[in-house]
C-alpha cells in the first residue's frame, strides 16, 4: 500500500522558506521580496503540518510506505495518539510543553490535532487540522487546515482541495501574520505504485495575508507548481505575488531542474533566490 494513505507528505520540505539575494550589493532584495518571504514562511509552517501528521499516522498505524521507516520530521520527544474507533477518527501529535528538537532541525511544542473521516486516498475524506498551544521555533501557530479528497478529475487524476485560515504570532514580539490559502493539489504520477519517490503533484490556487506592519498581499498561481517527491524543491511553476498597491512580483521556480534556485522579478529587475 501507499505509505501516505490518509495524509500526504506533498510538501515534504520547507521549499518555500526563501533566502533572498540580489546581484546588487544593497538591501533592495529585502524590501522588494519581504511579502514573498512572509507568504513563503506561512506556507512552510502550514504545509509541514500535513507532513508531520502523515508521518505520525503512518508510524502509529504501521502503514509505512517504502521509505525504510525513516522519520523525516518527528523526533524522539513526540507522543502520538491515534483513535480509529471514534467517528470521526482522531490523531494527536504531542510535542510536549517544552521545545522538542525535530528531525528537520526545528523546535516544536504543543499539539497538532487531526480529525479525519476516512483514508487519504478515499474520495470524500475530509481531514481537519487544528492546534493546541502549537509553536514552531517559538512562533505561535493558530488556525485551521482542511484537506478534502475530491476524487478524480477529467484527466483521471486524484485531486484535493486544501484550505487554510491561519494566524502566526512571530517569535520575539515580531508581530502577527494572518494567512489564508485555497489550493488544489493534483496527483499526476505515482498514485498506484508502491514507492514514494515517483509521486508527482501539480499545485495551483491562491493565498492572501496581512504582514506584521499591516501590509496586505495576494498570491495567484500562473503556472502550476510541479512537486516531484524525489526532489527537495519545486522543479517548476510560476506565481504572482502582489503586496498592497506595489508592483507585482513574479516568482519562477525554473524549467524542471531539481535544484534550489528560483527567481523573483520586480519591474524587470531579477532577484535570485536560494531555497534552503
Amino acid at each position: 500500500m501507499k505509505k501516505i494513505n490518509f495524509l500526504i507528505g506533498l510538501f515534504m520540505v520547507a521549499s518555500l522558506a526563501l533566502v533572498f539575494t540580489s546581484c546588487k550589493k544593497d538591501n533592495s532584495a529585502v524590501s522588494e521580496t519581504s511579502a514573498s518571504s512572509d507568504d513563503a514562511f506561512a506556507e512552510r509552517i502550514y504545509d509541514n503540518v500535513s507532513i508531520i501528521s502523515d508521518e505520525a499516522y503512518s508510524e502509529k498505524s504501521s502503514t509505512l510506505k517504502s521509505t525504510d521507516g525513516r522519520r523525516l520530521f518527528l523526533g524522539d520527544c513526540v507522543t502520538i495518539t491515534l483513535d480509529t474507533v471514534a467517528v470521526p477518527h482522531a490523531l494527536i501529535v504531542d510535542f510536549g510543553t517544552e521545545n522538542c528538537l525535530c528531525n528537520d532541525g526545528r523546535y516544536r511544542r504543543g499539539q497538532i490535532i487531526v480529525s479525519f473521516t476516512g483514508r487519504y486516498r478515499q474520495p470524500g475524506t475530509v481531514i481537519t487540522h487544528t492546534f493546541n498551544n502549537y509553536y514552531v521555533d517559538d512562533n505561535h501557530v493558530e488556525g485551521t487546515k482542511v484537506v478534502t479528497n475530491m476524487g478524480f478529475n477529467e484527466a483521471n487524476h486524484m485531486y484535493f482541495q486544501i484550505d487554510v485560515v491561519g494566524v502566526i504570532h512571530r517569535a520575539n514580539d515580531g508581530g502577527t501574520i494572518s494567512w489564508n490559502s485555497s489550493i488544489t493539489r493534483e496527483w499526476v504520477e505515482g498514485l498506484f505504485t508502491f514507492t514514494l519517490w515517483d509521486d508527482v503533484y501539480l499545485i495551483s490556487g491562491t493565498s492572501s495575508g496581512i504582514r506584521a506592519n499591516g501590509e496586505t498581499w495576494q498570491r495567484t498561481t500562473i503556472t502550476p507548481l510541479r512537486k516531484e517527491l524525489g526532489c527537495k524543491h519545486f522543479v517548476s511553476g510560476i506565481l504572482e505575488i502582489t503586496p498592497g498597491e506595489r508592483p507585482v512580483r513574479v516568482l519562477d521556480y525554473g524549467d524542471g531542474e531539481c535544484d534550489n534556485i528560483a527567481t523573483v522579478t520586480v519591474n524587470g529587475q531579477v532577484f535570485t533566490i536560494y531555497l534552503p
